[in-house]
């Protein structure tokens, strides 16, 4: 790794965030959804990792609702291009988006995501908090974190998705 920045998405950088997620999972499907997603889930955090001149990873959080009485924000989706994957891009874009979360006043986040990766940046299965996802998902990768202690306290109920992801999934 030469000169990494993570920063937010410019404008200028749709294609590159499309070309990035395409690559990652090797389908055209999370790049649509980074491309609606950004057009219609507002607030959200878009960041992208920068290796030089070239943009190598991405990641998206989007507001989702719970139980219908109040919101969060949900982690993903999170991309690095085959080749830069495991050198730290995707643990400094979760770093710098929960950190970037955190500024603009959110205290929860959501992600659907791999078990033994999320757990290092504070997400625990969500099922033992009485949250449950609008999708059936095993319990062990709906995860949680709280962006400030006691977050969750009182908290439960069904996490609703922007209906983009419904598409995707």
């Amino acid at each position: 790794m030469s000169s990494i920045s993570i920063r937010g998405e410019a404008p200028a950088e749709v294609e590159a965030v499309r070309r990035v997620n395409d690559a990652a999972f090797g389908r055209p499907d999370e790049g649509r959804l980074v491309d609606a997603l950004r057009g219609a889930a507002r607030p959200f955090v878009s960041l992208v990792a920068r290796d030089d001149d070239e943009v190598v990873g991405h990641v998206l959080f989007t507001p989702v609702t719970v139980g219908a009485t109040w919101t969060a924000l949900a982690l993903g989706p999170m991309a690095v291009v085959p080749g830069r994957q495991r050198a730290g891009f995707g643990a400094a874009l979760v770093r710098a988006g929960l950190d970037a979360c955190r500024a603009l006043g959110h205290d929860v986040v959501f992600v659907l995501g791999h078990p033994a990766y999320y757990p290092r940046f504070g997400f625990a299965p969500a099922a033992p908090r009485g949250l449950r996802c609008k999708w059936p998902v095993p319990d062990d990768v709906f995860l949680v974190a709280e962006l400030a202690p006691g977050a969750l306290a009182g908290r439960t109920g069904l996490v609703e998705y922007h209906p983009a992801f419904d598409a995707a999934t």
